[in-house]
């Protein structure tokens, strides 16, 4: 009973410890939610769904055009609207809402 006790409690200390850190970078865009303010972080977004086409620096592969410029061919308005409808290869709405709005604010200042 004692060794059984001792694996579930050191798998759960485990599990938690797994659970826990977090990402100590200052946020970037305050959200709006209602009554609490949130942030979204425009380039962890980009990070997590815009470099596996575009490159790591953002700076285009292949057939995906380069974004570390991005501000200076586009305006923000024209950027959020390839987000929410895609263009060529780019399917639509890969990032929504909010995070889309501060993606589509970040890329416009990349010039």
């Amino acid at each position: 009973m004692k060794k059984q006790l001792m694996t579930i409690l050191f798998g759960t200390v485990l599990v938690l410890g797994a659970c826990g850190g977090g990402d100590d970078a200052a946020p970037e865009e305050p959200v709006d939610t209602g009554g609490e303010t949130a942030v979204v972080d425009a380039e962890q977004v980009i990070q997590q769904n815009c470099i596996s086409c575009h490159g790591e620096n953002l700076e285009g592969a292949g057939n995906f055009p380069a974004l570390n410029d991005v501000g200076s061919r586009l305006s923000e308005e024209e950027i959020l609207d390839i987000i929410e409808n895609g263009k060529g290869a780019m399917p639509a709405n890969i990032i929504q809402g909010e995070e889309a709005q501060a993606v589509a604010e970040y890329l416009a200042n990349q010039q």
